[in-house]
């Protein structure tokens, strides 16, 4: 990547803190003379593109650096890359997030079930911290789960006589 000075004048925000006469600290800073010489650094070179990396549609370029753990996959890949058209001021954005993060918790349950390994659901979700500290909240959700199940799959699952 180019490691030129580029003109982010055109968004919206850019360089409100660029004055150094407008400095929030002006009463209590002690001030040394080289306070703002910190913003006259030379860049290092930007983390590479590797490919199909989720940026704001808000940024001109790739953040200086970025994180790049779990590989976009899936149908929670596919929400991802859905939100990722919406500003991040929106519920467009942040609302199908959410949803990939639950959706990945499922892909990642079905993972491990094909791979033959059962996960511990119960230790993986904290109960044993939550019984013993909160015993009263996790019997509530206890509770409130096999209610929810219990109404889901009645109205899902009830036989066809039932229904007329």
């Amino acid at each position: 990547m180019e490691n030129k000075i580029k003109d982010y004048s055109q968004i919206k925000g850019w360089g409100v803190d660029a004055d150094p006469e407008n400095e929030p600290t002006y009463p209590m800073k002690n001030y040394t003379g080289d306070d703002h010489q910190r913003s006259n650094w030379e860049r290092p070179p930007l983390q590479a593109d590797i490919g199909d990396i989720l940026k704001s549609n808000e940024r001109p370029t790739l953040s200086a650096v970025y994180g790049t753990s779990v590989p976009l996959s899936g149908l929670s890949g596919a929400i991802r890359r859905y939100a990722f058209k919406y500003s991040e001021s929106s519920y467009g954005h942040w609302l199908p997030l959410l949803l990939a993060d639950r959706v990945n918790v499922v892909e990642g349950i079905v993972d491990d079930l094909k791979h033959g390994h059962i996960p511990n659901i119960f230790a993986e979700k904290g109960w044993k911290a939550e019984f013993k500290h909160n015993p009263k909240g996790l019997a509530t959700k206890i509770l409130v789960t096999a209610a929810v199940a219990t109404v889901a799959y009645t109205l899902f699952f009830r036989t066809g006589k039932s229904r007329r």
